[in-house]
């Protein structure tokens, strides 16, 4: 079947957009890890600030084209075919893992905003430890989870949408 937009690479029937950011959740969420781990293991500062600056300005960047993507070509097309989807909002598993999906997506979104911006006014450059520490390090694993779940979310709306066929 023909879609509006470039088609995916992962043989489903997800856009480009789609697999770019569904394939990039899987190094994201990782990289993540590590860097929370450099910083409260091996006390890297430095390196845990630039690793959480990639990722964010990644994330800008892949979630600004994926939004132009799907707003220019739309996605309810290719996931018509899922046996979960529905014309109708309120019904069906696509719909609802996607309100799901999306109640973590834009609260992580500003969650890391907020994060960012604060560790950049309250820290030092270089960074070290200071009195804002204990609430970065609150706001931040709060930021990392709710990533996680934007991550875990996405995966599933990606599988309902894009993947599942009848039959």
């Amino acid at each position: 079947m023909e879609y509006p937009g470039f088609d995916g690479f992962l043989g489903n029937r997800a856009s480009f957009m789609l697999d770019v950011v569904f394939l990039a959740m899987f190094v994201v969420v990782p990289v993540m890890g590590w860097s929370i781990y450099q910083v409260k293991c091996r006390q890297r500062y430095l390196l845990h600030k630039r690793v959480q600056l990639s990722i964010g300005l990644v994330l800008l960047i892949a979630v600004t084209l994926f939004e132009i993507d799907i707003r220019v070509n739309g996605w309810r097309e290719r996931a018509a075919a899922s046996p979960y989807y529905s014309e109708i909002w309120s019904v069906g598993l696509v719909n609802w893992s996607l309100w799901i999906h999306l109640i973590f997506a834009i609260s992580s979104t500003v969650l890391w905003i907020f994060v960012i911006v604060q560790a950049l006014r309250k820290f030092p450059s270089p960074p070290v430890p200071n009195e804002y520490g204990p609430r970065h390090k609150f706001w931040g694993m709060l930021a990392a989870v709710d990533l996680t779940m934007t991550a875990l979310t996405g995966w599933i709306f990606y599988w309902l949408a894009f993947v599942a066929t009848v039959g």
